[in-house]
């Protein structure tokens, strides 16, 4: 039965792949890829022979690629055919789908940055924390009731201006850090990191960070040699906090379209017990503001995002 249903969902994808390429083949026209428009033009866009040409391709493949024929496409092949057709990201994702590729983000989908229509999601979750991270652990976008339960009296960051998750976990000292039960932890959280890494190993900005990492923290390398590999997914965890004491959270990771590898991480209470406590932590936020006290910054205290 399974293999039916495999046959089924590749014939059908087949005259899918066909109609995408001939869509985006006839938007892209001589001009955009610097080529004369030449006579007697009566192809919209370019000529099957020359996506070829330009891809590196033989004709014939690519002819019966767009044609649906069952032909096997690298991954470099397809690259080089979303190339010439000037395919953006999800077009690109798209291509591989169709084509039955396994389709890798490249180094430019580790986004460093958020829009403000993401981070105004992330604030109206309050009075649940939450936190953006991308598949490195960045941190890109906080909210209020995060910045309560999340802090070391030092800035700790991991190098390029972007403050770390891992980093300031695996530098901070014990009593600095507000995660419990780090021993069980972190090695979750770099088993999460190495499944990540396999979609990045070679880039630049990936190693330079393990390496660097590895060299301020001989627990983080020890933990990173094992291989280890894990998802992201739901846990519970203890986090101390010096005003309310021990706080139990369970923390839910949600995917954000349109910025691959990212996801909201949101931190919900465990039992009762900790509910009155993150009350009590919104009512100290409350009073700050109220006393005009301004909140924890990089000549104070600073957030501990993780």
């Amino acid at each position: 039965m399974g293999d039916v249903t495999t046959m089924t969902t590749t014939q059908r994808r087949r005259p899918e792949l066909a109609a995408f390429l001939r869509s985006r083949r006839a938007r892209v026209t001589p001009a955009d890829v610097g080529m004369p428009p030449g006579l007697r033009r009566r192809t919209p866009g370019l000529r099957r022979e020359e996506v070829a040409q330009l891809s590196g391709v033989g004709v014939t493949w690519y002819t019966w690629l767009e044609q649906g024929r069952p032909i096997n496409a690298s991954p470099q092949v397809l690259d080089a055919v979303a190339r010439t057709l000037r395919l953006d990201l999800p077009e690109r994702e798209h291509l591989y789908d169709l084509a039955e590729v396994p389709y890798t983000h490249g180094a430019e989908s580790t986004a460093l940055a958020i829009g403000p229509e993401v981070q105004e999601i992330v604030d109206a979750l309050d009075p649940s924390p939450a936190v953006v991270y991308n598949a490195r652990y960045d941190i890109l976008a906080t909210n209020p009731a995060y910045r309560d339960v999340f802090f070391v009296p030092e800035t700790r960051p991991s190098g390029g201006g972007v403050r770390n998750a891992l980093w300031t976990l695996f530098t901070a000292s014990e009593e600095d850090c507000p995660l419990v039960f780090r021993e069980s932890e972190l090695p979750v959280m770099v088993a999460t990191l190495r499944a990540a890494y396999g979609r990045h190993v070679g880039e630049p900005v990936w190693e330079d960070f393990i390496r660097r990492l590895s060299e301020v923290s001989g627990h983080f390398a020890r933990l990173w040699r094992n291989g280890d590999v894990a998802p992201p997914g739901p846990r519970v965890k203890t986090f101390r906090h010096v005003a309310v004491g021990e706080l139990r959270m369970t923390s839910v990771s949600l995917s954000v379209d349109g910025m691959p590898e990212c996801r909201v991480v949101v931190y919900r209470p465990a039992d009762e017990e900790t509910s009155a406590r993150a009350a009590r932590l919104r009512e100290i936020r409350r009073q700050r503001r109220t006393r005009k006290i301004p909140p924890p910054d990089g000549n104070g205290i600073i957030d501990l995002r993780c």
